[in-house]
């Protein structure tokens, strides 16, 4: 069984992988999320996001806020729900690192384009699960093996903080 440690770790490298959560504001928007797609620095953050000024979630965001993300693995062997601050952040030099041919296509005026929003996810606390591989739980599930202990042994509540404050 692994220890939180490990699954923080494992959280992380899924991240950096696949990279896609649904991100939403806590307690706004009636608790909508919508995809967006993570960039990491480092190996623990800040999560960054290029975002749209004209979005809802972009144009709430007067100050920082308290945000929540829920995060799924590619093969479906790690899922995520984290909290933490997001703000608009429209630090040149970060943009400047992540900006690729993929970002670039969302905004015709480029680096300098007036809808252009960079947002940081700074991490908080976060509840992390990891399960079997599909085929391999799919067939535990056909001969009846293990099903409570597999879905309760594999999952940790961690801290990502980095020592960033607080809204």
């Amino acid at each position: 069984m692994p220890t939180p440690n490990e699954l923080k770790t494992d959280f992380w490298s899924a991240l950096k992988s696949d990279k896609t959560v649904m991100l939403g504001l806590a307690g706004v928007e009636h608790g909508h999320t919508r995809p967006m797609t993570a960039r990491i620095e480092g190996d623990t953050g800040p999560i960054w996001f290029f975002g749209d000024r004209d979005t809802e979630l972009v144009k709430s965001l007067d100050r920082s806020q308290s945000a929540v993300f829920s995060f799924s693995a590619k093969d479906h062997d790690l899922f995520a729900a984290v909290d933490g601050v997001l703000q608009v952040d429209m630090n040149r030099a970060v943009i400047d690192r992540l900006w690729n041919s993929a970002i670039a296509a969302w905004y015709k005026g480029g680096k300098d384009d007036p809808r252009l929003a960079l947002l940081r996810f700074d991490p908080g606390q976060a509840e992390i699960w990891q399960s079997e591989s599909s085929l391999f739980a799919g067939v535990k599930a056909l001969l009846g093996v293990e099903s409570q202990t597999n879905r309760d042994g594999k999952k940790a509540e961690v801290s990502l903080a980095t020592g960033r404050a607080s809204p």
